[in-house]
């Protein structure tokens, strides 16, 4: 157990003293150097654990412990690259690395200073080779100091790296700061709730500070649950401390003495580098009792959420805490009045917190240059789908999607077309070519239809039929429905009937005008913001792609050939050579072989597909070597 640390002066000398060593490790001189291994899921999942064991045996073998570190950081982001090893003091950044690739890259780079060229990213429009992170296009737009503060940079298992990177400055700057004023600092910034709602953060604490009570609450909502979304996961497992000081700050304007983190159960790493990080923080006397020597006293608690998407709305996420089942509560009253067991309680979600310490560290001025009028700072995207970088991206808000879809995410693979984009998860709505100007704010999405959401970003190209990506998030939210109100329960359940309907092929022109109906009667009726926003996916695809949904009820044809009823496997005379490997890999037995011989081979017959018996498998069209099966 560490001394505890009682006063602001005494933190002074603690964080002067991990700096100097961070700064140390990062400026390296004398040919010592430091090498850090990504620890995001994504690179973990693909071993990056055991390259980092790799690195730290080679450091062992050759005796190398006073002059080479080796250590874990939090996610790069780049994720359609990883795993990924970065060497200090030259930035040198190796992509897609193997443990098979450590021996080569400790014996090249590490002992003899050389670059090895195979592993650097290739810019694939100059496809030249790029040594350091900063200058790879992926990056060069973004801002990643603010939410992702540190997140790749170190090590969030330790304690002093992050005191050494600045933590905990912000709280100490807060505690010789009146409740009011913190407020005020966060007022002024123009912070904005970042799951989705973008509901000013100092008006949501001033409330709780109002309200005179025993006891309050601040929870920090962790439970992620938007198909594609992994932000509020990789900034914990990136930087927790990050995030305990942002709760911190918020406990301390509003009067809590109490923080409950509720993530889900399904992000282990998260929860484990922040049962760690609390631990650290308890160990050092950052909380506890009397922290920094004042009279504010906090304590961090953790609760396991079961997956239930539901509980991502704010008072359902309270019924869950308080082991009831998480179904939402009317409101009034809001839980900033009446929140966690009647107490008054702020909800913010991980990336509003990990905001908040950059507020009160460099002041509400320095965050209020970043952004748009509106919407001020940066916002965090996952951003994914038919996009070719796919992966974690902090912009500065006022971005524009073209920027973040071409210029960040690297444009759509293939040479494909880009069809749409999906913000918002489920509660969001598809935005076209026609927007792709827009820059990203509150404003600006909502009035297109979409929203801000938490930062999903899925991108679409000319494959995806946009009846069938309604019918996805619909089926979504049926299953993650509560139940609880009868307009989400029961409209939800009907609009997916209506969109299977129109993608098997039996649906009517009746069937367009009660979709639109039903959506609006839905979103207008439902009890909490799940049933408000469910409909957006359906409203959106139908303003933007009617000309789809009309060819599924009118011509029965899905333009994007993926509604298997409304499509068929068709092979094409003049390209078929009559091989026959097509009826070989046939698992329905449908592909028979006719009497026409083949134009490339008259000795050989063309064949054809029966589309009775065809089970739409595409098993033939992936075998295929010439390019004679299609679909129609």
């Amino acid at each position: 157990m560490a001394d505890k640390i009682l006063t602001a002066e005494q933190l002074n000398e603690k964080v002067k003293h991990c700096s100097e060593c961070l700064n140390k490790k990062f400026h390296l001189k004398d040919g010592t150097r430091a090498i850090v291994v990504c620890g995001g899921t994504g690179c973990l999942s693909s071993d990056s654990q055991g390259i980092l064991h790799r690195f730290q045996e080679l450091i062992k073998e050759n005796g190398l412990e006073d002059t080479v570190t080796a250590n874990i950081v939090g996610c790069f982001g780049f994720c359609s690259q990883g795993p990924f090893v970065k060497i200090f003091p030259e930035d040198t950044l190796y992509t897609k690395v193997k443990v098979a690739d450590v021996e080569e890259i400790f014996e090249k780079d590490i002992k003899n200073g050389e670059i090895v060229e195979r592993l650097l990213f290739v810019d694939p429009t100059t496809k030249e080779k790029v040594q350091k992170q900063k200058d790879i296009n992926f990056y060069k737009l973004q801002k990643r100091d603010i939410a992702l503060y540190g997140n790749d940079t170190i090590n969030p298992e330790d304690i002093n790296e992050a005191l050494g990177y600045g933590s905990f400055k912000g709280l100490a700057r807060a505690l010789t700061m009146t409740r009011q004023e913190v407020i005020d600092e966060v007022l002024k910034s123009g912070l904005r709730g970042r799951g989705g709602a973008g509901f000013p953060t100092g008006r949501k604490w001033q409330f709780a500070l109002n309200v005179e009570s025993n006891e309050k609450y601040v929870v920090c909502n962790g439970d992620e649950g938007d198909p594609g979304a992994f932000m509020d996961r990789s900034i914990i497992e990136g930087h927790p401390i990050n995030v305990i000081e942002g709760m911190m700050i918020a406990g301390y304007a509003i009067g809590a003495s109490n923080g409950y983190f509720y993530i889900r159960a399904e992000y282990p790493i998260a929860v484990q580098r922040l049962q760690n990080a609390i631990k650290q923080c308890e160990e050092l006397g950052l909380l506890g009792d009397n922290i920094l020597g004042t009279d504010f006293s906090f304590r961090c608690h953790i609760r396991l959420g079961a997956g239930a998407f539901v509980c991502g709305e704010e008072t359902a996420l309270l019924n869950s805490i308080e082991g009831q089942r998480g179904m939402p509560r009317p409101r009034p009253p809001f839980p900033a009045v009446k929140g966690l067991w009647g107490k008054p309680t702020v909800i913010n979600n991980v990336e509003t917190l990990a905001n908040v310490p950059f507020i009160l560290r460099e002041g509400a001025d320095a965050y209020l240059g970043i952004g748009t009028e509106k919407s001020k700072g940066t916002k965090v995207f996952a951003l994914g789908g038919k996009v070719n970088n796919v992966g974690l991206v902090e912009v500065p808000m006022g971005t524009t999607l073209r920027q973040l879809i071409y210029d960040i995410g690297g444009g759509v693979p293939n040479g494909k077309k880009f069809k749409a984009i999906q913000t918002g998860g489920p509660s969001g709505g598809c935005l076209t070519e026609k927007d792709l100007d827009v820059p990203i704010d509150y404003e600006s999405l909502t009035a297109r239809g979409s929203m801000m959401g938490s930062g999903g970003a899925i991108v679409m190209d000319e494959d995806n039929c946009m009846v069938d990506v309604a019918k996805f998030y619909m089926e979504f939210i049926c299953d993650e429905s509560c139940g609880k109100c009868t307009p989400c329960r029961v409209g939800t359940k009907r609009i997916l009937e209506i969109l299977e309907r129109i993608t098997n092929g039996n649906g009517k022109k009746e069937d367009l005008d009660a979709l639109k109906e039903l959506a609006v009667v839905v979103k207008s009726n439902s009890l909490c913001g799940l049933g408000q926003t469910a409909t957006n996916p359906v409203l959106s695809t139908m303003t933007s792609f009617m000309d789809e949904y009309e060819a599924h009820v009118y011509d029965k044809k899905c333009p994007a050939h993926v509604c298997k009823n409304l499509m068929e496997y068709y092979i094409i005379p003049e390209k078929c050579i009559g091989c026959g490997l097509c009826a070989r890999n046939c698992p329905a037995s449908c592909i028979v072989k006719t009497d026409t011989p083949s134009a490339k081979n008259p000795k050989l017959f063309i064949h054809a597909i029966d589309a009775e018996k065809c089970v739409k498998c595409g098993a033939c069209i992936s075998g295929c070597r010439f390019g004679a099966i299609i679909k129609r």
